[in-house]
């Protein structure tokens, strides 16, 4: 049997992998734990590099989930976001925003093919030579270095304008939840790029928007509509950490309802907002915890 320690080593990066690729926390725990399963089978010995055989496990159970789960994704009720990633802090000495487990970033990778969107993650987050990524989509490596240039092109075409300055980012985050809680709707047209995004992940089970919602005074009526939900006292709303990056989670335990709010930000100013409110997608979080 294959040692528990290298495994251990590469676990983190392992599921750093699975989660970029599958965009499913859960996903991401089941690859990792099947790779395990399948390392601790493998003969001691057998992997000359345990990195780069633990990387292509993983990489092609998580490719093969994506591919699998295409055609479900596809006929979403309303839009996709990722399962987000939620922890109370962020580590003091990082100064800078992680793009590749962004959501935004995410959501666009969704558009890529499955095959695109793996060659993307593993050769230009991972460093992983396209000899290795070949044999988890089985292409030639040729086949995978054209793969990874159109997921770039692609990428830098959508991806939206982004600050990678921690501070910039957690003041505009702040700014927002001050205009939201206290009812001003003018801080919050200022808070908001005039190109703003809403996506709303409700999954049809629970009331979402099912399009996109445009441009800083929609969104800004939008976000009015929801807070006259919100009960003083007991729906609470506060910055966590979201995917890498600032973030608010909400919850009101009279009515259950949970929701994750990751946010883009540029030039001080919110670009993209994305709600995940699809409570299968929470349900690895614990909001009391995270409280």
């Amino acid at each position: 049997m294959a040692e528990l320690a290298e495994f251990e080593k590469q676990r983190s990066r392992l599921w750093g992998i699975a989660y970029r690729i599958t965009g499913s926390v859960a996903d991401a725990e089941d690859a990792v734990q099947e790779t395990w399963l399948r390392w601790q089978r493998l003969p001691d010995g057998t992997a000359d590099d345990p990195r780069a055989y633990l990387t292509t496990v993983v990489s092609r159970l998580c490719y093969d989930q994506l591919t699998s789960a295409r055609a479900r994704r596809e006929t979403y009720a309303g839009p996709w976001l990722p399962e987000p990633v939620v922890t109370r802090d962020s580590p003091e000495d990082r100064v800078t925003l992680d793009e590749s487990v962004g959501v935004a970033l995410l959501t666009v990778l969704e558009r890529l093919t499955p095959a695109e969107r793996t060659a993307f993650i593993l050769h230009d987050v991972f460093t992983v030579p396209f000899p290795e990524i070949a044999e988890v989509v089985g292409r030639t490596p040729d086949s995978v270095r054209q793969l990874a240039s159109r997921a770039r092109r692609r990428v830098r075409a959508e991806a939206p304008r982004r600050s990678v300055d921690r501070a910039e980012h957690r003041r505009a985050v702040d700014a927002f939840l001050t205009a939201v809680t206290g009812g001003d709707f003018e801080g919050l047209l200022e808070i908001l790029d005039p190109e703003v995004v809403w996506r709303s992940d409700g999954g049809g089970k629970v009331t979402a928007a099912r399009l996109p919602v445009l441009g800083n005074t929609k969104v800004a009526r939008f976000i009015e509509g929801l807070m006259r939900g919100f009960v003083p006292g007991r729906t609470w709303l506060a910055v966590r950490e979201v995917n890498g990056a600032p973030g608010l989670i909400m919850a009101d335990p009279g009515t259950g309802m949970t929701a994750v709010y990751a946010f883009t930000v540029d030039a001080g100013r919110i670009t993209e907002i994305g709600a995940t409110l699809n409570p299968d997608k929470l349900t690895h979080l614990d909001f009391t915890a995270l409280r």
